[in-house]
């Protein structure tokens, strides 16, 4: 302050304030700086108002012990959810006699993470119960306070991305490429479009009128549904898990996870984080709860009363089920189910430029991706160029761990993952010793492998399939592994069709140099999503609806349409001027004639909707004239 006074008793400004009308003045018009100072007090003003509400907050989650790749554990032999019921040393020490427990590990190196205690339906009602609670406080708070849980999100995953990744890497033996692509730039995409547009996407809404209701505003108001549900598939547990909570929260309901019995111990950790940065926002926790129940005990969750909406992301098999049981209370389902994409290489495409991307897309999370590539439809003119490059490229494909050291005491680098689990090793090796047996050219593993030092780890070889007839199994099926799928076409309509003879319709691309032709091949697929001359963008930009249609499922999430899906679309319509309406005597109770009455009504449509104005002219006239008859 003294500082300023002494810049305002310059000499300078001091000339320029005489108020003797002989001097002339040579310094500066004191309003120009007083201006100045005035408006950058009100700026400061402002500015501190905003970060004061808006600025993210710091929180701090424990970071798990195991994410340390130098960690140790007890190895498990043929590892499974339920290990523990065949090995005493991973049970806890104390066991409640009755319940059900779930064994967590690695699926990379078999290394035992933790076992849990499975909820029951009782604890799973009271989870519930504690969400609907919280949701009451929660669907009164504005988006500047929604946002800001948002921010501080946002900025935690950012600062914490390398700690999230290995999280999720040590839970499903993924790669840290693998996790970034898919669970962080995803999650933070998913966050920024929150922050910027979620609010706009749940603003009421102005809808159009007709002539008959000129004097009416009509408006769609999106309300918080109550206590919504998630359950989600195992492949990405930080972005399934993220996802649909920050989604369902921003509407301003309260909501329950359901994770899959493979990643509760990651889901845990992300779950909790979430929960704090709520409680250092000055909210609830308890708005956000984690259900870590087997599949025989989640229609607990599924017909509860109190769960308004249900987001699934799985398997078709399981999507059937849910949505059957979800018809108890009527509760709306948004299926999520699986996928056979196809990628379709036109004639005349850039082999060089498009393979690096088809590659990525078939081993993106060594094909356990419900938008992976399971599918390349390759004009035959460019078919041995593709083969030639996947046949390169995957034979010198390396799988492992990233956060188990070789016994020489390093950490190899590694182009694929593991497995989540072994379960369909026998049958993907089945289809592809049939496809082969009927004709296909195979290069790779083609079968599990069994690594040198990770001997307890579950790795499929990558695999390339090629010269697949459509009629081949492994062409009908989703088979959610590291395998390329190329099938020969000498049409583009033929391309076409084989894209949609499957059951499923989820994504697809279309690969070409001539963008008019990918767009119209891109509007002949039956499916939810294309990207031409890429590879997944879809759902990068989370202003984009995400779903699929025929088996893959129906419903959207991402964008306004999945954010408007957790809510209730209430119409509004109300007077717009003085006028309201009234009812005229001729159609009042009791009603005097029915001739007239008729005739009334009659005469309002061909005024309201006749063809030419003579007619409407008419339908006006007589109106007036009927009206208090």
């Amino acid at each position: 302050m003294d500082r300023l006074i002494d810049f305002m008793n310059h000499p300078y400004f001091i000339t320029s304030m005489s108020r003797d009308p002989d001097e002339v003045s040579a310094g500066l018009d004191p309003k120009y700086p007083l201006t100045l100072f005035l408006a950058l007090g009100i700026w400061l003003v402002y500015d501190r108002y905003q970060k004061a509400h808006n600025s993210p907050l710091p929180f701090e989650v424990t970071p798990p012990a195991a994410a340390d790749p130098g960690w140790e554990s007890l190895p498990i032999p043929d590892a499974s959810i339920e290990s523990h019921l065949t090995n005493p040393d991973i049970m806890p020490p104390v066991a409640l006699p009755g319940r059900r427990y779930i064994t967590s590990f690695d699926p990379a190196t078999g290394l035992h993470l933790q076992t849990v205690l499975a909820d029951d339906e009782e604890l799973i009602e009271t989870k519930i119960h504690q969400a609907a609670q919280a949701q009451r406080y929660w669907k009164t708070t504005n988006f500047t306070q929604r946002r800001r849980v948002m921010r501080s999100l946002l900025k935690w995953l950012v600062d914490n991305q390398e700690l999230c990744a290995r999280v999720a890497c040590r839970d499903t033996g993924k790669t840290l490429i693998d996790a970034a692509l898919g669970e962080i730039l995803t999650t933070c995409s998913k966050l920024e479009w929150l922050i910027n547009s979620g609010e706009s996407a749940l603003q009421p809404e102005k809808r159009g009128s007709n002539l008959m209701m000129f004097y009416k505003k009509s408006e769609v108001h999106y309300e918080p549904l109550g206590v919504v549900a998630g359950i989600v598939s195992w492949n990405y547990p930080l972005h399934n898990a993220w996802s649909p909570i920050i989604a369902s929260i921003f509407a301003g309901n309260g909501v329950i996870l359901k994770c899959s019995e493979n990643v509760v111990w990651s889901t845990s950790w992300f779950v909790e984080a979430i929960q704090e940065c709520l409680r250092v926002c000055g909210h609830d926790p308890e708005l956000v709860q984690l259900v870590c129940c087997y599949p025989e005990q989640a229609n607990a969750l599924i017909q509860s009363p109190t769960i308004k909406h249900i987001t699934f992301i799985g398997s078709d098999t399981v999507g059937r089920k849910v949505a059957m049981a979800a018809t108890k209370h009527l509760t709306p389902v948004t299926l999520e189910l699986g996928g056979k994409d196809p990628a379709i290489i036109l004639p005349k495409a850039d082999i060089k430029k498009c393979a690096p991307l088809l590659l990525r897309g078939v081993y993106q999370n060594m094909g356990q991706n419900c938008i992976g590539i399971e599918r390349i439809l390759v004009h035959a003119s460019l078919y041995d160029d593709l083969f030639d490059y996947f046949e390169d490229k995957v034979t010198k494909m390396r799988v492992g761990s990233v956060l188990a050291r070789s016994p020489e005491g390093y950490i190899s680098t590694v182009d694929g993952g593991a497995m989540i689990n072994p379960d369909r090793f026998r049958g993907l090796e089945k289809v592809i010793f049939d496809a082969e047996e009927a004709g296909a050219q195979i290069v790779g593993g083609a079968k599990q492998y069994n690594h040198v030092y990770l001997e307890n780890g579950y790795y499929f070889a990558p695999t390339v399939v090629g010269n697949v007839d459509p009629e081949m199994e492994i062409a009908k099926q989703e088979v959610f592994a590291p395998i390329a799928l190329l099938i020969p076409y000498d049409k583009i309509e033929d391309a076409v069709r084989i894209a949609n003879s499957t059951k499923y319709g989820l994504g697809a691309s279309v690969w070409g140099p001539d963008r008019d032709l990918c767009m119209k091949v891109a509007k002949n697929l039956e499916c939810g999503m294309v990207s031409i001359n890429d590879f997944g963008v879809f759902y990068i930009n989370q202003d984009l609806p995400f779903g699929g249609a025929k088996g893959s499922g129906y419903g959207r999430f991402g964008g306004p349409e999945g954010l408007r899906s957790l809510t209730n679309p209430k119409a509004v319509i109300r007077d717009r001027f003085w006028i309201s309406t009234s009812i005229p005597k001729v159609l009042d109770y009791p009603v005097r004639s029915l001739h007239n009455s008729w005739e009334f009504s009659a005469n309002l449509v061909h005024f309201l909707y006749g063809f030419g104005w003579r007619s409407r002219f008419a339908g006006l006239y007589n109106v007036i004239k009927l009206a208090n008859k």
